[in-house]
């Protein structure tokens, strides 16, 4: 039972992206996708978060696939039974975005009455889960199915998307009576996204057919659709009967708790005037071609825009309980933590203004997958969550460590909040963007330091912090020598970091041995200098290493715990800093990586390659050494991550996927529309396989996707 009221603790929830939506005749499932469907270790990392009550699938489509009346419920008996013991409320849901098993649909008549069919089965089954979702967002489902056409039944038709937002609301009050039969206080948290459009003067029609509309699915729960609602008539002309509305007035639908459900792509903006939008595809209402952007990105809307005026509304026109049930952004790591830190403070205003507002939901606790396509695409494009499941067992993100925090009711102070999320920041306008442009206060805030002005990885750190929001000063070797004990004392009381990376670095392999004294000087001192400062002033550090640690004979792609064995003076002096760092300071942050490549500096193999080839000279590469080349804006974000998330000690970080040099020159070449036929194999070369993988977790995605960006971004560059 959902309790609260006036002067109760906000709460933290938690929630699984559960998603099974049947597109065409193929179904996608979420709980396969992410993986939690393999893990119940996942309950116990809920719990470790102080998680109070999770919004948990009991899916229609997954227990009775075939018939109604053949269910299999060991799954979730397992999970349920398991969340009890752990003491974590359960908010019971039955059809996630979908429209049910094969045997029915969102517009078939029997919808409502099979699904009160099952809702009975499953509370019988389970009759002490007391709060249930019978169907969620059934208004925005209605739209992806049957207005959009992205899902079953792939309509583009108003009225069918108005008659499958009755059938479910139908099926939402049905289920809630069959319930209720078996437990009489059975509460209903009804759930919907809930934006606000705004528009032109032209197009200020459709903006305010789209603002009455986003509240039709809880008006039908509410009995709200009476004679004088703006969607009386039109619903009673080809989406119901009379009967249907009886029903729902009734109250068996009535909400006792409203699922608040809020993404910054929630509120939009329509725009008459295309021309202004280049790259952005008009639309059509029959009467006007129009664009329909984010909100967020029109500057003069800003005062408007935001969770705590939508709130606001929502509380205004119903006066029923709130909880804000899904918080999640699919972006980097501080623009998730901005986004909850946002919704967080907006719920706490909203409390203080007399707003009744339960919780707030920590969703899709382990992410998603392909989200980005509606998952109409298999792509395996996932975002992560509070945890980051591409490790061996969930890592936990800053996300779920903020969370925590402010579910025990604490204080949450990081850098990253002293500057907006991308929403607020002047670069995100359609009419002016530009995302390296750092805020008003960016000199006052915390910053990172970045080492290394003058080489690639410093370059690129500096061009994706100022992308990412980071406050950052990037030093050069005039402004701090690494290895320089009194330089680096100077600079650390000047910036004032609250973390550093060191991208310097002696990187002339060939020269090694033959200066090994700088190299060692470069590449081991000076990291051994930053730790002991960092050690000193509790900062972390994030240093790189390279896969010329290894010798290349181990006959397989490296892992972390692989024993060292360098094979020049460059890669040994890798090593010693590794084994520095760890001596002062076992918190470090030690990336090891592998031949990088960027668009931003043509000082690459692939660069080279490409350009020879068009001016048609050869290229002559080994086939004999394998290696795992490494995009460079990937790397930076993924290091960045895990510097944000905490992480220590060392990882291998490059794109999946090893290969020759001699392949991959054929493969860039193939790419860029150039002959490969001008690639000749080196002569006389030693076997050697020093790539990398990971045993902590592949954070880069394969090597095909990033060769695929460089040459797009490369060329873009050239023109």
């Amino acid at each position: 039972m959902i309790t609260g009221g006036a002067g109760a603790p906000l709460e933290l929830w938690g929630g699984v992206e559960c998603t099974v939506v049947r597109i065409g005749d193929d179904y996608r499932n979420q709980l396969i996708d992410t993986g939690h469907a393999s893990r119940m270790s996942d309950l116990d990392a809920m719990a470790e978060l102080g998680i109070k009550a999770v919004r948990y699938p009991i899916l229609w489509e997954t227990i009775a696939p075939e018939t109604p009346t053949e269910l299999d419920f060991d799954w979730h008996d397992a999970r349920l039974d398991r969340l009890r013991e752990l003491g974590i409320r359960v908010i019971g849901g039955l059809v996630h975005h979908g429209s049910g098993p094969r045997y029915t649909h969102l517009l078939d008549p029997n919808f409502p009455t099979l699904l009160a069919d099952f809702a009975a089965k499953v509370a019988q089954r389970y009759p002490w889960i007391d709060t249930w979702t019978p169907v969620n967002e059934p208004l925005t489902t209605a739209r992806l199915s049957c207005l959009y056409g992205h899902w079953h039944p792939h309509l583009r038709d108003i009225d069918a998307t108005f008659r499958a937002t009755v059938i479910q609301c139908l099926g939402i009050a049905r289920a809630m009576s069959a319930i209720r039969g078996v437990n009489p206080n059975a509460q209903l948290l009804a759930t919907e996204d809930i934006g606000k459009t705004f528009a032109t003067d032209e197009l200020a029609y459709q903006a305010e057919h789209e603002n009455d509309r986003r509240w039709l699915s809880l008006d039908l729960l509410a009995g709200r659709v009476v004679d004088g609602h703006p969607f009386y008539r039109w619903l009673l002309e080809g989406a119901t009967t009379q009967a249907e509305l009886d029903e729902l007035a009734a109250g068996a639908g009535m909400p006792d708790i409203i699922g608040f459900d809020h993404y910054l792509t929630s509120e939009r903006f329509l725009d008459d005037r295309v021309d202004r939008y280049p790259g952005v595809e008009a639309g059509s209402n029959g009467g006007h071609a129009y664009v329909d952007v984010e909100a967020t990105r029109i500057d003069q809307l800003r005062p408007q825009l935001g969770p705590a005026a939508r709130l606001r509304e929502t509380w205004e026109r119903y006066g029923i309980p709130i909880a804000v049930t899904e918080v999640h952004h699919g972006c980097t790591r501080e623009e998730q933590v901005r986004w909850l830190h946002e919704m967080w403070r907006a719920v706490e205003a909203e409390r203080a203004h007399g707003a009744d507002i339960r919780a707030v939901t920590l969703w899709a606790l382990f992410g998603v997958v392909d989200w980005r396509s509606l998952l109409t695409r298999r792509e395996g494009a996932y975002d992560v969550g509070a945890f980051d499941t591409r490790a061996p067992s969930p890592r936990p993100t800053l996300v779920a460590k903020a969370a925590a925090k402010l579910g025990r009711g604490e204080a949450f102070d990081h850098p990253l909040l002293d500057l907006p999320g991308w929403w607020k920041r002047p670069g995100r306008t359609l009419a002016r963007p530009r995302y390296d442009t750092m805020p008003a206060g960016s000199a006052t805030a915390r910053p990172i330091l970045i080492i290394g002005a003058t080489g690639t990885l410093g370059q690129a750190f500096a061009r994706i912090c100022a992308h990412r929001g980071l406050a950052h000063v990037l030093t050069g070797r005039a402004e701090l020598d690494i290895t320089d004990e009194a330089s680096i004392a100077a600079a650390l009381a000047r910036i004032k970091p609250w973390a550093i990376i060191n991208t310097a670095g002696f990187v002339r392999v060939a020269d090694a041995e033959a200066q090994s004294d700088e190299c060692f000087r470069i590449n081991a001192t000076g990291p051994e200098l930053l730790a002991r400062a960092c050690a000193l002033h509790g900062m972390p550090l994030v240093t790189f290493s390279s896969d010329l640690v290894f010798d290349g004979q181990l006959g397989r792609s490296y892992i972390e715990p692989d024993l060292t064995g360098p094979a020049n003076a460059y890669g040994r002096s890798k090593v010693e800093a590794e084994a520095r760092l760890l001596g002062i300071d076992s918190d470090a942050l030690i990336i090891r990586t592998s031949a990088f490549f960027g668009p931003w500096d043509r000082s690459n193999f692939l660069f080279d390659t490409i350009e020879r080839l068009k001016r048609g000279e050869d290229v002559v590469a080994s086939d004999q050494t394998v290696v795992t080349p490494t995009y460079v804006p990937d790397l930076v974000h993924a290091t960045l991550d895990l510097l944000l998330d905490d992480e220590k000690g060392i990882w291998h970080l490059t794109n999946q996927g090893a290969v020759s040099w001699h392949d991959l020159a054929r493969e860039i070449a193939g790419m860029a529309d150039v002959s490969p036929d001008r690639v000749r194999v080196a002569d006389n070369a030693s076997p050697s396989d020093t790539s990398l993988t990971s045993n902590r977790g592949l954070l880069l995605r394969p090597l095909g996707q990033a060769l695929g960006d460089f040459v797009e971004h490369s060329e873009t560059l050239r023109r």
